[in-house]
C-alpha cells in the first residue's frame, strides 16, 4: 500500500510542476565518475529497462540503443550538468555607448523535463541594458543552451539564464521570457497538444512597468525574413 502511495505522491508532484530550488539539485559527488564511467553504467541501466519491457536486444535495430542513449544523456541532453562545458562569456567595453536595451529573441530551447525526462521545446527571449559592458550575441544563445541541457523545470531555467547574464555583465538589468511546449503535458497525461508554458524573470530596471512593456513589445515584433 505504501508503494502505491509513493507512486501517487510522485505523480502529483510531477503534474503540479513543482520546483524545489533555483539551483539544479546536484549531489556532492556528482563529478566523481568520468564521462566514460557514467556512459558505461547508464548503458547497463538502459539495457535493463529495455529488457524489463520485454524488448529483444539481440535485434540489429535495438542492440546499439543502450549505448546510444547513454552517450546522448551524458554528452548531449544533460551536457549542461558538466561545469567544464559552461561557455566562456567574455565581455567588451561598450565603446559605442549604446544605452538602450539589447534584445536577443527567438533563441531555440531544447531541454528535458526533470519530472518525466521528456522534451521541453520552445523559444527564449533575452534582454539586457549595458552597464558599461557588452557580450557577444552568440554567447547569449550558448548560455541559454548550457542551462537548458540538463533536467529542468522551466521556471528554474528562466532564473538561471538571468542570473548568469547578470553576473557576466555586472548588471541587474537583465530579463528573460521563455515560451515552450512540454511533452510531459502534450504527449502524456492530459495530452493537450496545443498548450504551452510561459515563464519570465525581470531584474533591475526591467521590473519597471514601462521598461517591461517595451521588452514585451519587442518580442511581438515580426522579424521573419
Amino acid at each position: 500500500m505504501r508503494v502505491k502511495n509513493n507512486i501517487e505522491d510522485f505523480e502529483s508532484l510531477g503534474d503540479d510542476h513543482v520546483g524545489t530550488s533555483a539551483n539544479t539539485p546536484m549531489r556532492e559527488d556528482a563529478f566523481k565518475l568520468s564521462q566514460e564511467e557514467k556512459i558505461e553504467i547508464i548503458t547497463d541501466d538502459v539495457r535493463h529497462i529495455m529488457e524489463t519491457l520485454g524488448l529483444d536486444l539481440t535485434d540489429d535495430s535495438l542492440k546499439g540503443t543502450p549505448l546510444r542513449v547513454a552517450k546522448m544523456f551524458v554528452k548531449e541532453l544533460f551536457g549542461g550538468l558538466d561545469p567544464k562545458r559552461k561557455p566562456s562569456a567574455s565581455t567588451f567595453e561598450n565603446k559605442y555607448k549604446y544605452g538602450e536595451m539589447l534584445v536577443e529573441k527567438n533563441i531555440t530551447v531544447y531541454s528535458t523535463c526533470e519530472h518525466h525526462l521528456l522534451p521541453i521545446v520552445g523559444k527564449a527571449h533575452v534582454a539586457y541594458i549595458s552597464n558599461g559592458s557588452v557580450v557577444g550575441l552568440s554567447k547569449m544563445n550558448r548560455i541559454v543552451d548550457y542551462y537548458a541541457k540538463r533536467p529542468q523545470v522551466q521556471e528554474r531555467l528562466t532564473i538561471q539564464i538571468v542570473k548568469e547574464l547578470q553576473q557576466v555583465l555586472n548588471t541587474e538589468d537583465v530579463a528573460c521570457v521563455i515560451d515552450a511546449k512540454h511533452l510531459c503535458v502534450n504527449s502524456r497525461g492530459i495530452r493537450d497538444v496545443d498548450s504551452s508554458t510561459v515563464t519570465s524573470e525581470f531584474g533591475g530596471r526591467f521590473k519597471e512597468k514601462e521598461m517591461k512593456r517595451e521588452f514585451l513589445d519587442y518580442i511581438k515584433l515580426d522579424t521573419s525574413f
